[in-house]
């Protein structure tokens, strides 16, 4: 547990996959076939968090989707990857781009393309209903599923690990 702790307190980037960690891995497409996603407000507010406390949020996604962009505007997130089918290529760049040091970035993903980049990074986050291998390479798997509650969960960890939680907490008292 302490080795977690180390990894924890070290973070100062988290980077996001959207399917099944964001959201559930729904993809629903109304009948003019523009696709939409569920995402949940919790979750949302856990980016806010670590947002208010310092930590970098960024997005990752295969896939390329408006209501990605979309999403992510509403929660002030200005690092955005879409349509990055190598997810390790992305992360490089991203890397090299920020200057983050491997240690200093969690990811959090939920299947086989997100294996490379979670084998790179300081803090691997797995969600629970993600692939085995996925959970098997995570230093934490969350309790909560992908798009109901699990970046929440993360966040609050992250908060507290770092001893920011009880700070926060008073600025919403006030």
């Amino acid at each position: 547990m302490e080795r977690l702790e180390e990894r924890i307190k070290r973070v100062n980037v988290i980077i996001f996959d959207v399917d099944g960690v964001l959201t559930d891995g729904s993809i629903v497409y109304d009948d003019e076939g523009r696709e939409l996603k569920v995402f949940n407000v919790k979750d949302g507010h856990g980016i806010k968090l670590l947002k208010r406390c310092g930590i970098e949020c960024a997005i990752m996604t295969s896939r390329k989707s408006p209501v990605v962009e979309k999403r992510a505007e509403e929660l002030g997130i200005e690092m955005v990857i879409q349509g990055a089918r190598d997810k390790l290529a992305a992360y490089r760049e991203f890397r090299d781009a920020t200057g983050y040091e491997d240690e200093e970035i969690a990811y959090m993903g939920d299947d086989l393309v997100d294996m490379p980049v979670m084998k790179r990074v300081g803090f691997a986050i797995g969600v629970c209903d993600g692939i085995r291998e996925i959970k098997e390479i995570a230093h934490y798997v969350t309790e909560n599923g992908g798009g109901r509650g699990a970046v929440r969960e993360v966040a609050e960890l992250i908060v507290k690990t770092k001893g920011l939680w009880d700070e926060l907490v008073k600025g919403y008292t006030r």
